[in-house]
């Protein structure tokens, strides 16, 4: 059986009285691409979050590479972070640094490599992404799939040996969003990385996963391999999967109710 990179015990987090995680259980072989695949408000995201540290759970467990992120001293937390690559949402480049700086900063802040060894890593890393002619410009100078090309390049710059992206092709035309899916296949192989992405983008999920988790209300319904997943009966799964709308019975009634209170 393979290590596991990351695993998750009974995880549970809530936001006031709104539970968000019910309790989750999961396990990220070593070098796997695991998709967690769910809709708006599924509780993705959050799980996200907790798995790299930016959240605290409320009950549960986050172990990776066997340490659990939540009960070990700072400086070990801090040496497992730079194992840890992070792409998020918005991508988060720094508008007042150039696409070359924002790649280095990482480099700067956590190595004590010299200037011109940083920078033969920082144009290594942009070509990686196909960016090297754009080192100089600055993100409001790159289109929306430059953006998260140059956020893939910094999230690689410690060469991690975990990669964590969050909606990476969210707001993405669909050839840019391929492209993109080309990228993460390609970057995994390069490096051997271990991969944990969220989306919504079912296209995206089956295209580079080596297996699907699908989350619906704070859990799991269903895990397996992408052609496992495709063949789910369960209901929710089916309706997420094929694109269909919640049943126009339970919409009619909610409308009729909603048009009563406003006589």
């Amino acid at each position: 059986m393979a290590d596991q990179a990351i695993e998750v015990r009974g995880l549970e987090k809530s936001y006031g009285e709104r539970q968000i995680l019910k309790g989750v259980d999961l396990t990220v072989a070593e070098g796997e691409t695991l998709v967690i695949l769910g809709g708006s408000g599924s509780g993705k995201s959050t799980l996200l979050r907790c798995l790299v540290g930016l959240e605290q759970p409320d009950a549960g467990s986050v172990l990776v590479q066997g340490i659990d992120l939540f009960a070990v001293d700072p400086r070990t937390l801090g040496a497992l972070r730079q194992k840890m690559g992070m792409a998020f949402q918005g991508s988060a480049l720094f508008g007042s640094l150039t696409v070359a700086d924002n790649v280095d900063l990482p480099l700067r802040e956590f190595t004590r490599l010299p200037a011109s060894t940083r920078r033969i890593v920082t144009r290594i890393k942009l070509a990686l992404v196909g960016l090297e002619a754009a080192a100089e410009r600055y993100p409001a100078e790159l289109s929306g799939g430059m953006q998260k090309r140059a956020a893939f390049a910094r999230a690689m710059a410690l060469d991690p040996e975990l990669m964590f992206c969050d909606e990476p092709s969210a707001g993405l035309d669909p050839v840019t969003a391929a492209g993109l899916d080309r990228l993460l296949i390609r970057l995994k192989e390069v490096f051997g990385m271990t991969l944990v992405i969220v989306t919504h983008e079912m296209e995206s999920a089956f295209a580079v996963a080596d297996r699907i988790a699908l989350m619906h209300q704070g859990r799991f319904l269903v895990a397996g391999p992408p052609e496992e997943v495709r063949q789910s009966q369960d209901p929710i799964v089916r309706r997420f999967l094929d694109r269909l709308p919640e049943d126009d019975a339970d919409e009619g009634e909610r409308y009729e109710q909603l048009m009563r209170s406003w006589q």
